[in-house]
């Protein structure tokens, strides 16, 4: 599978704990498929919802396209996500069950076409980010030990 990845939503793995990962679709428009290939999207304040068995992308910022003059979108209009109808029962269950979150993690081209990875997770409270930091300094201070 040929996979670049154009956007990567790093705070999501700093505010949530994912616990499970989907690839979903977009539904773009002609200026929208531009600006991403030339790495001009945002997806860090942006989240996803379930609404009438249809999965949506909210606040994702995809920049005007230059040469789109009058036919440029608008950016940070809502997107539909393309799942399959299991996958959304599924990720609807864990939603209402469990409290989880649909959260955009990364933003990738595969054949020419823009799958997004979404992933459902919980949010982190400030003494489990606190955790993580901790560990992670302390397996880099392992990894440098043992270089030496």
């Amino acid at each position: 599978m040929n996979k670049k990845i154009i956007s990567s939503n790093r705070k999501a793995f700093h505010d949530f704990t994912i616990f499970d990962k989907f690839i979903a679709g977009i539904v773009l428009s002609g200026t929208e498929i531009k600006s991403i290939r030339k790495g001009q999207i945002n997806l860090k304040d942006s989240f996803a919802k379930i609404e009438n068995g249809e999965i949506f992308l909210y606040k994702c910022h995809i920049s005007p396209y230059e040469q789109g003059n009058r036919y440029n979108h608008e950016p940070e209009r809502t997107r539909k996500l393309l799942l399959s109808k299991k996958e959304i029962l599924k990720m609807l269950g864990k939603i209402k069950k469990e409290g989880y979150t649909i959260v955009p993690l990364e933003l990738f081209l595969t054949n020419g076409f823009a799958k997004l990875e979404i992933g459902l997770g919980k949010g982190k409270k400030l003494h489990d980010k606190r955790e993580d930091i901790a560990k992670k300094t302390q397996t880099r201070d392992m990894q440098r030990a043992m270089k030496k």
